[in-house]
């Protein structure tokens, strides 16, 4: 007997394994940070402490 392949099981499993690439990449991915001033976020932070203080 011939073996015979399923296309359409065929298609849908590289189309799951497309799906979890594409997840992967997407889980992968890292946001874009801006360049962040810490030295006002600090001041920022006192000023909020201080006055909460007084």
């Amino acid at each position: 007997m011939a073996v015979t392949r399923f296309q359409r099981k065929v298609r849908k499993n590289y189309q799951r394994a497309e799906n979890r690439k594409t997840v992967m990449k997407q889980l992968m991915r890292k946001p874009i940070i801006p360049n962040v001033d810490v030295e006002a976020i600090r001041k920022e932070f006192e000023a909020k402490k201080a006055a909460k203080n007084a």
